[in-house]
């Protein structure tokens, strides 16, 4: 595996958003306070790793939170759209409970909603982007990078939907259901070695079994 290249693919620190667990999709909300304490102590975690490149989404959140971790390292960020959070649509702003409903219906499909949900939804779940949509924007450019930095370290920072698809797309959850009894905390990363074909996890850190605190599980 001498040519593969090693990515550490990180959330951003949180925003008054997660705080209120409102879905922000790619409204452009900035880190609060305690996103900014998160970023920093990220960054002393992974202090004594060399980046060859940054790469961030280009939101607010992603972006502060890919530059406080750059900064010492004296490295430019890059920002990329591909790596924007999902497009939300209508969704956006609103409660974690209608996002709920909205994953319910992605995996058992629309007939097995209560007509309550369905009424939730029927107004709001068009317009919200597909897991093929964002992995089909995603995937290319994780393989991109991975030719053009073998053997090398590269930091990306962004956002949880789309390191949460990303995961069932490689099989590390089963699927959507499967990935729901695990919360993808703020500043939790991947770290992921790809030679531009295949994509092996080899650690995770912040992505904890809902209601168990871990540190870290491998994989």
């Amino acid at each position: 595996m001498n040519n593969y290249c090693t990515f550490y693919i990180v959330r951003h620190g949180e925003t008054d958003w997660n705080a209120k667990k409102l879905i922000q999709g790619q409204t452009d909300i900035p880190l609060n306070k305690k996103g900014e304490t998160q970023a920093k102590e990220l960054a002393k975690k992974l202090r004594r790793l060399k980046f060859s490149a940054v790469f961030s989404s280009d939101l607010l959140r992603a972006k502060k939170t890919a530059k406080i971790i750059a900064l010492e390292k004296k490295l430019t960020v890059i920002t990329k759209q591909v790596l924007r959070e999902r497009d939300f649509g209508k969704l956006e702003g609103k409660s974690h409970v209608w996002l709920q409903t909205w994953r319910k219906l992605l995996r058992l499909g629309i007939d097995n909603l209560t007509d309550e949900e369905k009424k939730q939804l029927i107004k709001t779940h068009q317009g919200v982007e597909s897991d093929e949509s964002l992995m089909k924007r995603f995937i290319p450019f994780l393989r991109q990078v991975a030719i053009a930095y073998p053997r090398q370290n590269v930091l990306i920072v962004t956002h949880g939907s789309i390191i949460r698809t990303f995961l069932i797309h490689i099989g590390y959850f089963k699927d959507e259901l499967d990935s729901l009894k695990s919360v993808i905390e703020n500043s939790s990363y991947i770290k992921l070695i790809s030679d531009g074909i295949d994509f092996f996890i080899k650690e995770t850190k912040g992505i904890n079994v809902v209601g168990f605190k871990t540190s870290s599980t491998s994989g």
